[in-house]
């Protein structure tokens, strides 16, 4: 009982007993020492032993995931990995035989079989080390959903190491490559590969024609092979089209392979339901002008059901959840008539082909055709058909470039669409084919606008009627904004006109004042208060404007400002001392001033303070501004005594305000403004003037985008 007896011990006791330990533990010191110097003197005639043992070498490996192979030859791999160009070295065969990683090695410096030279690599020769093998299993060539190399199947899963047969197999291929102290000791070869059109794409998975659904793996690379080599990512995928091949491992995506640059000539159009409420449709009847088929797609099992129709048969289609359904005519010029839903024209009809896709928020509808004839229907829809050929033709210019940018970078990647058929892109097959604007697509056959460089597409927006002046694309607040300079802000006059196509000053008419000093108060005010004869469009309905309030709605204003901040959060601001911040949209009960803050290019309205009762608010951006001061009854007055319902947004954003009060509350107020739209690019009805004076299509785009040029783009992907 240890413990017992201690506490039994006197303290005196205690502290005699702690020293006699001490005492015997330096004894015991000592006694070592003594053992260890006697059994040293002993061999003193024996080797001593090595002052430090060599460390076992503990090897650094890396494994590199799904690179690109550009060559394969005696200097070792030439690999891009990460954005960058990397020559690795292949390890010799008495390198790994010495490491313990070879696989079954021949003997050192024994290159190839018989018959069949190794290649000679840095440093060292190659034995037959590791193994190259293959992910999944290696088909035979032009076996469906498989690249076909002219490998036979399971070939080479021990195969000979550097030879000139195992480089040209490695060359130009995707491979896991695994590096041992910095040099190649096993490759991977991905060597399954599908293509198809893309059907849709996000960043999970992407839809292909004749595959269904495939997902990509965790480490997904991706290549473009054409033109200079670069990394891509799925977002570089065209929506509707088979430029690339897919690497599969285990049934997904691991690598992109961009394999080739063509001209793009179909265009898919995701088509909103009646009175373009959304983009779901609940449900979709529709019959053909020619016989026609309807085949599933299903992301389960890529095997297709076609089904022939016959002319005028009219059908409700169902979508299988997962799937896709594709209407056809069987014949090129057929058309699909849509009798579910509306539009300006009535019972819509669509060329090309439909495809129904299954979303968890309803069915989605996808029209894909030849984009000139998409411009037959955007065109009359965009710009009447009365207007004069050059208008026209620059119209059909615009909507084909505008397009065309789209084409190359999708509004709707993950449902497969370039565009929708709304204002929010362009409006299409709202109104019927007019034989004018069909003239017009056809007389400009493949021309877009380009930018100085001559390649890169401009961006080109634009609008129905100025005041007298444009903007710029600083309006939206977007990061892109600045990238568009070749929108300059102009003067729409004749003198402005004649100075830019002959580089000299042209007399005018009114007096001019310069778009820069319209973003003061003052002489913004006097302008639009005013009107210029020299001005294009001096004589349309919608080149001056009023709209009148007179009864102001505090609790509309306020739905108006939330539905805004909830939109973008960015573009809606509450004071908080000095500083403006993003924050929900508070309660009020009435409003006690609204003004203009700051205008941008042009005497746009570029921010607009409100104060309440309760809060001070920062609105920005013109279309912003447009709709949170626009109550939805109130009628505009144009400048020809016609009123016109603005239901959700007032005509443009270059207004002035007057306000009127009753003691501190604001019961209403008046905008006196001017122009149709946001004012970025071509103004339509500047376009018909211009057309009407002589000017032709090239004059009047060379006026809107400074700087830029037509240029033919030929569908078979080469360009004038």
């Amino acid at each position: 009982m240890p413990g017992k007896f201690w506490k039994e011990m006197s303290k005196s006791e205690r502290m005699q007993l702690k020293a006699l330990v001490c005492l015997l533990g330096v004894f015991l010191l000592l006694l070592l020492a003594v053992v260890s110097l006697l059994h040293g003197g002993d061999h003193e005639e024996e080797t001593p032993q090595q002052d430090s043992v060599e460390q076992e070498h503990i090897p650094m490996v890396e494994h590199l995931h799904n690179v690109w192979v550009m060559e394969a030859d005696a200097r070792g791999l030439l690999c891009y990995v990460a954005g960058e160009e990397r020559l690795l070295q292949v390890a010799a065969a008495e390198v790994l035989g010495q490491r313990g990683i070879a696989g079954q090695l021949g003997s050192a410096g024994q290159g190839g079989t018989a018959g069949q030279p190794g290649i000679v690599w840095q440093p060292g020769t190659i034995g037959q080390p590791g193994s190259t093998r293959q992910s999944g299993t290696m088909s035979q060539p032009g076996n469906a959903g498989q690249s076909g190399n002219g490998l036979e199947q399971g070939y080479a899963q021990e195969e000979d190491w550097g030879t000139e047969a195992w480089c040209l197999r490695v060359r130009e291929q995707v491979a896991d490559l695994e590096l041992t102290d910095g040099l190649v000791t096993d490759v991977e070869l991905k060597s399954q590969k599908v293509s198809g059109k893309v059907l849709g794409v996000d960043q999970e998975a992407v839809w292909l024609e004749g595959q269904g659904r495939l997902e990509f793996t965790r480490e997904v690379q991706g290549y473009r092979l054409y033109r200079e080599l670069m990394t891509v990512t799925y977002q570089d995928l065209r929506i509707g089209y088979d430029f690339a091949d897919f690497c599969l491992e285990e049934g997904k995506i691991c690598a992109i392979l961009l394999a080739r640059e063509e001209a793009m000539e179909t265009i898919r159009v995701l088509l909103k339901n009646s009175d373009y409420q959304g983009i779901y449709h609940d449900r979709v009847e529709l019959t053909c002008d020619t016989d026609y088929t309807v085949q599933v797609l299903s992301a389960a099992n890529s095997q297709e059901t076609v089904t022939l129709h016959t002319a005028g048969e009219r059908m409700e289609l169902t979508v299988p959840e997962g799937a896709r359904l594709v209407v056809k005519p069987t014949v090129r010029t057929g058309k699909m008539i849509l009798t579910s839903i509306r539009r300006s024209q009535g019972i819509p009809a669509y060329r090309g082909s439909l495809e129904l896709l299954w979303t968890e928020g309803g069915t989605v509808l996808i029209n894909e055709l030849p984009l000139e004839e998409y411009l037959y229907s955007v065109v009359p829809s965009e710009m009447p058909a009365s207007y004069p050929q050059e208008a026209l033709k620059a119209q059909a210019i615009c909507a084909r470039t505008y397009a065309y940018t789209h084409m190359q970078r999708a509004g709707y990647e993950a449902l497969g669409a370039h565009v929708d058929d709304s204002s929010s892109y362009q409006v299409y097959n709202n109104i019927l084919e007019q034989e004018e604007a069909t003239a017009a697509v056809k007389a400009t056959y493949g021309q877009l606008l380009v930018r100085e460089d001559g390649v890169t597409p401009a961006e080109t927006y634009y609008y129905s009627t100025s005041w007298g002046y444009g903007s710029d694309a600083h309006v939206w607040k977007t990061s892109a904004a600045d990238s568009y300079g070749y929108i300059v802000p102009r003067h729409l006059s004749r003198g402005e006109m004649g100075r830019v196509l002959t580089g000299t000053a042209v007399e005018t008419i009114g007096e001019a004042v310069g778009p820069e000093e319209l973003i003061q108060e003052e002489i913004f005010a006097a302008a639009i208060r005013s009107t210029d004869p020299g001005d294009f469009e001096a004589d349309e309905g919608w080149y001056r404007w009023t709209y009148t309030v007179k009864t102001l709605d505090p609790g509309r204003v306020l739905e108006r400002l939330r539905n805004r901040y909830d939109t973008n959060d960015r573009l809606v601001l509450t004071r908080d001392g000095e500083d403006y911040v993003s924050s929900p949209i508070k309660s009020f009960q009435e409003i006690r001033n609204l003004t203009v803050l700051a205008r941008g290019a042009g005497g746009v309205a570029d921010e607009l303070l409100i104060e309440t009762d309760r809060d001070t608010y920062k609105i920005i951006s013109e279309n912003t501004i447009r709709y949170v001061l626009c109550d939805g009854e109130t009628l505009v007055q144009r400048q020809d005594g016609s009123r016109v319902n603005a239901k959700t947004l007032l005509p443009s954003a270059f207004f002035t305000i007057e306000i009127a009060k009753e003691g501190e509350t604001v019961v209403g107020y008046n905008l006196t403004g001017g122009g149709f739209g946001h004012g970025v690019g071509m103004s339509q009805n500047g376009a018909r003037s211009m057309a009407a004076e002589g000017y032709g299509a090239g004059d009047i785009l060379r006026f809107f985008y400074e700087g830029c040029s037509v240029k033919e783009i030929y569908y078979d992907g080469e360009a004038d």
